[in-house]
């Protein structure tokens, strides 16, 4: 039993302590009373965040209405613009526009944010300004696509001078419509241009400039293309008109770029003129090698096509004839006539080879003959003549069989003697033997096509360089 009571009391300890913790209602609240701790710890106060008092604002941005332009009603508001490129990204000939990164900074007064201040020179903001107070309303004329850079934040910043003074910056990239000319391509230079304008405000209300004339337009010392030189970055303004709405300021950044010449020559230039060149291989081939002659006047002319193809294959479709069209053309008809130049030497070849066989058809092989005193015996001499060249006087006259006998003993004989003779009967077929000598014709090509591929390309280079 002594067991059952010491357990009885030490259960009855536990809910007398248990109770003793409980939180205690405050009378006539119903609220509950915490214990207090033993022990109290006294918290230093943090003196930055204590409030003194509301603070004054310095700019007065809720007490006017900037929907209206600074001085509305009075005379046009001068915004002074200056532009820094960061960078001219790409320059596309196909889409025929130009990529630039650049900082758009304005310069205007707006009295309505004028603050006093001895102390602060000037207040920085974000862009979370610009939507509450007045900004010119500028934009890209003939721009493709452009956006405000935003990161890690809006690249936008609003300096404010105690004397209404305002900066407004952003960083931009634009892409903006570029009229080329590709009639001089690629020996061509492209003049560009980007253009400024207010979009509502007229040249009543807004005046437009270039804040620091020439120097308002500032580049970067490492902007290059691959495949432009950038020659020169300036400046201009002038009056833009439209019939619905009036008179605006424009302002022009232009640039002038100069294309690289060294890649289309290894890409374009040389391999045309290497396949011309190729194609003259075929006049020192011997006539009768027809497959090796055809296949390589057809392998040059294919391998033009292909590169004329891909020429054109990155260039826009243009209705003018360019520089690159010219010299590439012409060197595709020159591998061309190098191919006709064969099948003129083919045909003339077949015409005298099928003289021969009729010849020696008509005049069978005589043993002990040569075959060249053979072919002068043809129907071209009169018997009068025959028996001058056997040795034989007219008066004297004899039968047939006996003249032909003793003509061929006589010419077998007498070879070296009539040698001379002979030649000089030759004299006045040697035009027609020279013209029907197919070698002759690739004789005169040697010398003929690289002279004339020479010229022409003194005067290409001498007119489009």
């Amino acid at each position: 039993m002594p067991y059952f009571t010491r357990l009885i009391l030490f259960l009855l300890c536990l809910m007398v302590l248990a109770e003793s913790r409980k939180p205690k209602r405050k009378k006539g609240s119903g609220q509950l009373e915490m214990p207090k701790p033993s022990h109290l710890y006294k918290k230093n106060l943090d003196v930055t965040k204590i409030r003194k008092g509301k603070p004054q604002p310095l700019l007065r941005v809720d007490d006017h209405d900037f929907t209206m332009r600074p001085a509305f009603g009075g005379p046009a508001i001068p915004v002074g613009v200056d532009v820094q490129v960061e960078s001219l990204d790409s320059i596309s000939e196909v889409d025929m526009d130009f990529t630039m990164t650049l900082y758009l900074r304005h310069y205007w007064k707006d009295e309505r944010l004028a603050f006093p201040s001895t102390s602060n020179k000037s207040m920085t903001f974000d862009g979370r300004l610009v939507k509450k107070i007045w900004v010119p309303d500028v934009f890209f004329v003939h721009s493709k696509r452009s956006f405000t850079h935003d990161t890690t934040t809006e690249n936008i910043m609003l300096r404010v001078f105690p004397d209404g003074h305002v900066l407004y910056s952003m960083r931009i990239t634009v892409t903006a419509m570029c009229n080329m000319d590709f009639s001089h391509f690629p020996l061509d230079s492209q003049t560009c241009s980007l253009e400024l304008e207010s979009y509502a405000y007229t040249d009543e209300d807004l005046m437009l400039y270039w804040k620091n004339g020439d120097e308002s337009l500032k580049t970067d010392e490492k902007i290059s293309l691959s495949q432009f030189l950038i020659q020169k970055f300036h400046t201009t303004s002038r009056l833009a008109f439209y019939s619905s709405t009036g008179w605006y300021n424009r302002l022009y950044i232009n640039f002038t770029l100069r294309r690289h010449i060294f890649f289309f020559l290894l890409q374009t230039y040389f391999p045309a003129t290497l396949m011309v060149m190729l194609s003259w291989v075929s006049f020192w081939i011997d006539r009768r090698a027809v497959p090796a002659r055809v296949s390589l006047g057809i392998t040059t002319v294919l391998t033009m096509s292909t590169i004329i193809t891909g020429v054109n294959a990155s260039m826009p479709r243009v209705s003018y004839i360019k520089a690159v069209d010219i010299y590439l053309w012409v060197s595709f008809v020159f591998v061309f006539l190098s191919v006709l130049e064969y099948a003129a030497v083919n045909y003339l070849t077949t015409v005298q080879e099928w003289k021969e066989r009729k010849l020696r058809e008509k005049f069978p092989c005589v043993c002990g003959m040569p075959h060249s005193r053979t072919m002068m015996l043809d129907g071209s001499y009169s018997e009068s003549e025959a028996n001058s060249l056997a040795g034989y006087p007219r008066s004297h006259i004899l039968t047939e069989e006996e003249r032909q006998d003793k003509i061929v003993v006589h010419l077998a004989l007498s070879s070296e003697s009539n040698s001379s003779r002979k030649k000089g009967l030759l004299k006045g077929q040697v035009g027609l033997r020279i013209f029907q000598n197919t070698h002759a014709i690739d004789k005169y090509s040697r010398l003929i096509f690289p002279a004339s591929y020479i010229f022409f390309n003194l005067i290409y280079w001498s007119v489009f360089s």
